[in-house]
């Protein structure tokens, strides 16, 4: 008992001793502070940086400070303040550290002083989103999002302020504000979440700026400090091995702000606790992942529930970018990042980028094809993505294989996206939401996130029997994950091929894409095989959601001319207009669209019992929150299982200045079976007069594919 006693003074008198070092002491210190100063008027980048900050700063101050009592929910005039307060305290806080001028300080302490004055007279936001729910805002999570920059701007000015006027914030707000997150919504704080993520990054950033122990060790190891809940743990359950983050990319970017710094206030004050070390630099690992799960054009791919418009120019991004660079020994393909983020952190960490993009040491940032491992121990799925060409013009084929990702997951299991020529060609819907646009469902997800966005049909995967993978339940989707079958990255081909067993009852799902290109192609073709094993007669739909305008294709188009029906009455079918519904009657059918100058043509196997409709999603939205979006369904009714070839090739272009089109026929030809069984699968294609065979086999890791 003796040692122990003897430890835990040693521990609690070295935190003490570096919580009394000086501030700014986050991401300003008052070790680098002349350099940065320095740095903003040296270094272009980091001098374009601060002349944003210091304009918002300024403004700022020719504006009356508003604490107005929070009424609005998201994107409403309340919100919408309560946001801009947190970012000019930031603001404000560093302009007082780069240029000393007093003002800019004490507009932090008066607006800070305001809401110590009122923050405890509030009751529970009106219009909360959950229970309890958060004060400030509608839902607490954007109540811990501002203490996280708040805290910040705090620490630029903690010296300025008087003992007296610390006490006072400190007692008046931020204990509050604590006891409000780790106490009151004390089930979102040890929740392993991003929302919890949010929570205890506010909680633990505050206690190591204000000195208090005991809110940084509830931040770390949870509300019981058993390692169940807190910090450490969802570090340790949120990330796979390889770094991905089980909600998606989308949320992978949002939460990597407050997991980055977090880490970065925790390595500020207790370095001894290598936290950059974590599960083997968990957190390095998971700033490169998040940026391979975006196309060339910048976009995270929209896997679960996102909004298509996000790209890692973000601030999250921003931060995550600048923070790895400096701290975790990233390579210098991230200035590559930084420079088209055209923004870095005043602070260390941009300093340090700012001044490597200026010294030249930025290389092309390193896009790579992958397997990207989900679940915390990698065994729950993941992402398979193949690229071929340079960043200018990359083909880029994602494979969904992951786990469902808790409340945001959709049910979209080897689910395919298709990116080529700077562009989505087989796109993702993504969620169904107008974010902060309060009039639009107070800017939360719609009802049509749950009927539409997240149901199987509404992505490039197989549903059966009109229905959805576990018939959209969340709590079935969580017990089981897809598996990885083979991964490879060749000269010749790219290839990943995962399996779902349990998406649908008595169906086997078994997906292989390939990026391959025949001899003579200047792009490569995108092979697609999707096997249903089955012992029982099922309905297979694979829809393929596509961006451009069709074109062309082999069989007459029978277009519904004065009614459409919706394709069904659940399970998203209820959502597609049915804008013609045609049988094939060929050995392949064929599809072209133009999208962005280029020709796409899909060639499928087919016969006599294939069926294809081309549809338009939009139908049962009687409030027009869905975007009008169009695919096309091949469709197969099958005594049994069912495998469906379908070939992708990216052919020709059009000039509309000098209003010419070239190639817009595309050279692959006669898709024909050759074998098929639960073992192996063999087919035949010709591409420019050569023809090649595809060998699949399934069982066998060493010659899994064979073209020739």
């Amino acid at each position: 008992m003796k040692r122990i006693g003897i430890i835990s003074m040693l521990i609690a008198g070295l935190f003490n001793s570096t919580m009394a070092q000086q501030h700014p002491s986050i991401l300003l210190t008052r070790q680098k502070i002349d350099e940065v100063r320095n740095g903003v008027s040296r270094f272009p980048l980091l001098q374009q940086s601060w002349k944003e900050v210091k304009k918002d700063a300024d403004k700022a101050l020719k504006s009356p400070i508003d604490v107005p009592v929070p009424h609005d929910a998201g994107g409403g005039t309340t919100h919408e303040q309560h946001k801009k307060n947190y970012q000019n305290v930031l603001a404000c806080g560093i302009a007082w550290q780069i240029t000393k001028d007093e003002q800019y300080a004490r507009f932090v302490k008066d607006i800070l002083f305001q809401y110590a004055a009122v923050y405890n007279t509030w009751p529970r936001h009106p219009k909360r989103k959950d229970t309890p729910g958060g004060k400030m805002f509608w839902q607490s999570l954007n109540d811990c999002v501002w203490q996280v920059y708040v805290i910040q701007g705090y620490d630029c000015i903690y010296d300025y302020l008087k003992p007296e006027e610390r006490k006072k914030i400190e007692d008046n707000l931020f204990e509050p504000i604590v006891k409000e997150f780790s106490e009151v919504n004390g089930e979102i704080f040890n929740k392993i979440h991003n929302h919890g993520t949010w929570s205890v990054a506010a909680v633990g950033m505050t206690g190591y700026v204000c000195g208090r122990k005991d809110w940084v060790d509830i931040a770390l190891h949870g509300s019981k400090k058993d390692d169940k809940t807190g910090f450490l743990a969802q570090l340790n359950e949120l990330f796979s091995p390889d770094g991905y983050y089980t909600e998606g990319p989308y949320y992978q970017r949002y939460a990597i702000l407050p997991f980055i710094l977090f880490a970065k206030t925790i390595q500020q004050y207790q370095p001894e606790l290598k936290i950059y070390d974590y599960r083997n630099g968990l957190l390095k690992k998971s700033v490169n992942t998040a940026l391979q799960c975006t196309y060339t054009n910048k976009m995270f791919f929209p896997v679960n529930d996102a909004m298509k418009d996000k790209s890692y120019e973000t601030e999250e991004m921003i931060y995550a970018v600048d923070i790895a660079y400096s701290d975790m020994q990233s390579g210098d393909d991230l200035l590559d990042v930084a420079q088209q983020q055209q923004k870095v952190i005043v602070s260390d960490a941009g300093l340090k980028v700012a001044k490597a993009v200026a010294e030249g040491k930025t290389k092309p940032f390193a896009y790579v094809p992958m397997w990207i491992s989900d679940g915390a121990d990698g065994k729950g799925g993941g992402l398979g993505i193949l690229r071929s060409g340079s960043n200018d013009d990359q083909a880029c084929v994602l494979m969904k294989a992951a786990s469902q990702g808790m409340g945001h997951g959709h049910f979209d299991r080897l689910n395919i996206l298709y990116y080529d020529n700077n562009t989505e060609v087989f796109s993702d819907y993504g969620a169904v939401r107008f974010l902060n646009i309060e009039s639009k469902n107070g800017g939360n997800y719609t009802k049509e996130n749950n009927t539409w966005g997240k149901q199987t049909v509404a992505h490039n995967t197989i549903a059966v029997d009109k229905q959805s993978q576990y018939q959209a339940n969340e709590k079935a989707g969580d017990q089981h994950a897809p598996g990885l079958i083979y991964f490879n990255n060749t000269p010749q081909y790219q290839v990943v091929s995962a399996e779902e067993d349990h998406a649908f009852e008595g169906v086997q799902l078994v997906r292989t894409a390939i990026l391959f290109k025949p001899e003579g192609a200047q792009m490569p073709l995108l092979i697609d095989v999707f096997k249903a094993k089955s012992k029982a007669p099922h309905q297979y739909d694979l829809p393929f959601w596509y961006q451009g305008q069709l074109t062309d294709s082999n069989f007459p188009v029978n277009a519904n001319k004065t009614k459409l029906l919706p394709a069904g009455d659940n399970y998203g079918y209820q959502h597609m207009w049915v804008n013609s519904d045609d049988k094939v009657n060929a050995a392949n059918g064929v599809i072209t669209i133009l999208n962005n100058k280029r020709f796409y043509t899909t060639t499928f196997l087919a016969d006599t019992g294939t069926s294809l409709c081309f549809v338009t999603c939009g139908a049962n939205d009687p409030e027009f929150n869905l975007r009008n979006e169009k695919g096309f369904i091949i469709s197969q009714k099958a005594a049994a299982g069912h495998t469906f070839i379908n070939i992708t090739e990216p052919h020709g272009q059009t000039n509309p200045i000098a209003e010419y089109t070239k190639g817009f026929k595309p050279l692959t030809k006669d898709i024909k079976l050759v074998n098929d069984n639960s073992e192996t699968t063999g087919f035949e294609f010709t591409y420019n007069k050569k023809t090649y065979t595809v060998t699949l086999q399934y069982n066998n890791k060493q010659s899994f594919i064979t073209i020739k």
